[in-house]
């Protein structure tokens, strides 16, 4: 592979920040964030060119990380589902999953993601960009009719954002009800998945503080990347519920009603 083809699988934070905000950004604050996020590292793994499903599995072999999987041989091998999660990590959880439901399924998986994943070239292949803002809001309702009308599995954490502690308890925001309208209208049933683990707790006092002192942008997201690379070595649990028939979800209870009645179900497992 040449040096150019190297230079388009890694990331590039500069770039991605000058794309974003111009000059607006001094250069000694990039090259901090540079070391904070821990470019280098990440770098090094995206070098060696995995796409897809490899990039998952062979990232979660690099993290030295530590899976323990219960319920997966219980699913079945045919079918369309919607895998949804609670979301502790904010990245290996993410990771993870794309590889174990992506090696069951032969890669038949998309996550719908934050369009920043996008510029990491591995992960790609299996990501539905979604940005609410910007040029391509216009466009994101077919986008997300694309995914659930393809025979893809469909990956989300329904949350949006990575878990809070909340009264001392490590735990999901409320989750939003698309998926269940989404799984509803395409007919796919719905795979609840408990990612058993959690952040430091550095990173949930910034996001409690965030909170009271009402800062809106979720500064907690940016100690993301450094919280992947301190779980470096450990051990997580996913366990893997009995698929929810699409038609379940029906008109006794609001679709909102039924996403928090599926949200209370992963915690069960």
């Amino acid at each position: 592979m040449s040096e150019s083809e190297h230079n388009e699988l890694t990331i590039d934070l500069e770039r991605i920040i000058r794309e974003r905000a111009g000059k607006r950004v001094p250069g000694f604050v990039i090259r901090w964030l540079k070391r904070f996020i821990h470019e280098d590292f990440i770098n090094e793994f995206l070098r060696r060119g995995y796409i897809g499903v490899d990039f998952c599995t062979k990232g979660i072999e690099y993290l030295g990380a530590h899976l323990t999987i219960e319920g997966l041989d219980e699913l079945p091998a045919e079918g369309r589902f919607t895998f949804v999660s609670n979301h502790p990590l904010g990245g290996i959880d993410g990771v993870a999953l794309g590889g174990i439901i992506g090696s069951k399924y032969n890669g038949h998986v998309k996550y719908l993601v934050n369009d920043l994943l996008m510029n990491i070239k591995g992960l790609a292949p299996l990501c539905i960009g979604i940005n609410k803002f910007g040029a391509q809001a216009r466009n994101l309702p077919q986008l997300i009719d694309g995914a659930f009308q393809s025979d893809n599995h469909i990956i989300m954490f329904p949350a949006g954002i990575c878990s809070r502690k909340i009264n001392g308890v490590i735990h999901d925001l409320p989750w939003g009800k698309a998926f269940i309208q989404k799984s509803v209208q395409t007919q796919r049933d719905v795979v609840p998945i408990h990612f058993i683990a959690q952040n430091s707790p550095r990173f949930y006092r910034i996001a409690n503080w965030c909170k009271r002192l009402g800062i809106k942008f979720n500064l907690a997201q940016l100690f993301l990347p450094d919280e992947m690379y301190r779980s470096c070595g450990k051990h997580f649990t996913v366990r893997f519920g009995k698929p929810i028939p699409w038609q379940t979800f029906d008109h006794s209870h609001s679709p909102a009603e039924w996403a928090q009645w599926v949200q209370d179900e992963v915690y069960k497992l």
